[in-house]
């Protein structure tokens, strides 16, 4: 068997084990390393589940994402009912400062707009939305305030690493610029590697990080 075939197959099956994800209407295609998902599924957050569950799999690259959202009768709401449950949810969320997060939809398709003082507030508002009724596709164009000196971020990050998990000190670098972030060195598997991510958006005012860790 080869490699497309055998990253195919554990594609497959990691999309049949992820229990949010009803994977009968997906298609998977695999070469050198790029994941093709292709059919449809009856709401958005199914959609982004299969994504965020391929690239999970070991070898995976970079996946095209070419999942239709195929809403139920039942399912289906207007522009004007989607947005309104958008503002409404994101009212509630405690996370995210009031007002600081607009909402446009066009036919049902969902786009996040505005600031936000930190990442875990981008992620809040989008994971809001993503599962709602009607919600056939999200755009998040919501920016992180860039606040901070850019020569106290990589300190920030490397002390928050001690802290998270066991590390060697030598085998992970931060650099940044203003408030992007770049990290480079080895870790000992995957999971250490969003880890560090992880922490690196952790930190105030980071606006974007770059993963370029290679895994041992």
């Amino acid at each position: 068997m080869n490699t497309d075939s055998m990253l195919q197959q554990a594609v497959q099956a990691e999309l049949g084990w992820e229990p949010s994800v009803i994977a009968a209407h997906i298609g998977v295609a695999a070469k050198d390393g790029v994941v093709t998902l292709t059919g449809h599924v009856e709401n958005y957050a199914d959609k982004f589940a299969a994504e965020a569950a391929t690239r999970r799999v070991k070898g995976v690259k970079a996946v095209a994402e070419e999942i239709e959202v195929k809403l139920l009768n039942d399912t289906k709401r207007s522009d004007q009912d989607i947005a309104a449950a958008a503002i409404d949810r994101l009212a509630w969320n405690v996370s995210i400062p009031r007002d600081a997060v607009k909402v446009k939809v066009e036919k049902g398709w969902v786009t996040l707009s505005g600031q936000v003082d930190w990442r875990f507030q981008y992620e809040a508002a989008q994971q809001d939305v993503r599962r709602l009724y009607g919600v056939t596709g999200l755009s998040n164009l919501i920016t992180i305030k860039s606040r901070v000196n850019a020569a106290n971020i990589s300190d920030d990050i490397t002390h928050a690493l001690n802290r998270s998990w066991y590390f060697d000190p030598q085998s992970i670098r931060v650099s940044a610029e203003a408030g992007k972030v770049r990290l480079t060195g080895t870790a000992r598997s995957p999971h250490d590697k969003r880890t560090a991510a992880m922490a690196a958006w952790a930190a105030p005012g980071v606006t974007s990080v770059e993963n370029d860790i290679t895994v041992n």
